[in-house]
């Protein structure tokens, strides 16, 4: 069973209640605000010059001249990709996001994860989170693109919007390197269901005829569009994001436990017992990831609002 946060009714189903903050995500619990949609939206097919439209700000915010292709999150991509090439053998480094070697086994490939950036090179394919989910850990572009060219690479970068400098996006286009670009995270707006992939003419290519003529709707489009383009908002919520990890940070560390990671989205906390901690938030109705590999660590996203703060703050100092 693949093992994931967000699964907020599981929750509800077993502590009850109704008024629950998820923070077993790391998606931005104060979002984008979404824009007015016209009825055109809803009513037609997505057209081509919508499509065009989100990709050229993609492009720009991005700051990619490669080959671009909207998809209805990057999970969609995620499951795609496996499947543009003759299975072989596939690296993960982890432990990370469980959905890609879930994805490539699913696709005939044998996947092996391995702990070390170093234990990747070898493999007909290779895919690191950068930044990784759930620690945090981060690799320089330089040694990604020197891994790309020892294998086919696939670059997760699902949190990477705080941290452009992290980012291989403006040197896509090669052959063998394929970037992921999660739009819902950073933008607080998961529903959407909208990502991005980056890579070559012929991968893009091949994906866009796996994914159909309508692979992201409508609203998609224009609610994308508006909030990629809207770099004041993202300034502004980057460094706000910034200053309110140190926060959870003070509080977790004032209740015992120990920062194991994490980036401007989400934090990892070792913790004395993890499943202990989780019913001990879970009593103030705060929803939190736990792991099956590790009974120590917790991962929490980061409140939205000043009422989610004195929430935590409370479960956190009871």
């Amino acid at each position: 069973m693949r093992d994931h946060g967000g699964n907020i009714d599981g929750a509800i189903a077993r502590f009850g209640g109704s008024d629950w903050i998820d923070l077993s995500t790391g998606i931005n619990r104060a979002p984008y605000p979404v824009p007015a949609l016209h009825p055109d939206d809803w009513t037609m097919l997505p057209t081509r010059s919508a499509k065009q439209a989100l990709l050229d700000v993609a492009a720009k915010t991005y700051r990619s001249s490669a080959a671009m292709l909207a998809t209805a999150g990057a999970q969609a991509a995620i499951q795609m990709i496996p499947r543009l090439w003759k299975p072989g053998k596939a690296r993960v480094l982890g432990p990370t996001y469980n959905e890609h070697a879930a994805a490539l086994r699913a696709a005939g490939w044998k996947v092996e994860q391995v702990s070390q950036f170093g234990q990747l090179a070898g493999a007909d394919l290779a895919v690191v989170v950068n930044p990784n989910n759930p620690d945090g850990r981060s690799f320089a572009p330089a040694d990604l693109l020197a891994l790309a060219g020892q294998t086919r690479l696939i670059v997760d970068e699902s949190f990477a919007d705080p941290r452009p400098d992290l980012s291989l996006a403006p040197q896509a286009g090669q052959d063998d390197l394929m970037i992921l670009r999660s739009f819902g995270k950073f933008y607080g707006l998961a529903g959407v269901r909208l990502g991005f992939v980056i890579g070559s003419d012929r991968d893009i290519a091949a994906l866009e005829d796996i994914s159909g003529p309508w692979p992201v709707n409508g609203a998609a489009l224009r609610i994308g569009a508006a909030a990629l383009a809207d770099t004041a908002w993202a300034d502004a919520t980057t460094a706000r994001l910034r200053q309110e990890t140190e926060m959870a940070d003070a509080l977790a560390t004032a209740a015992g436990w120990q920062v194991a990671g994490g980036c401007e989205l989400f934090r990892l906390y070792d913790t004395p017992d993890a499943e202990l901690a989780q019913v001990r938030l879970a009593k103030h109705q705060i929803w939190s990831r736990i792991f099956p590999y590790s009974n120590r660590w917790l991962r929490l996203g980061l409140p939205g609002s000043p009422a989610e703060w004195a929430r935590l703050t409370r479960a956190l100092e009871a």
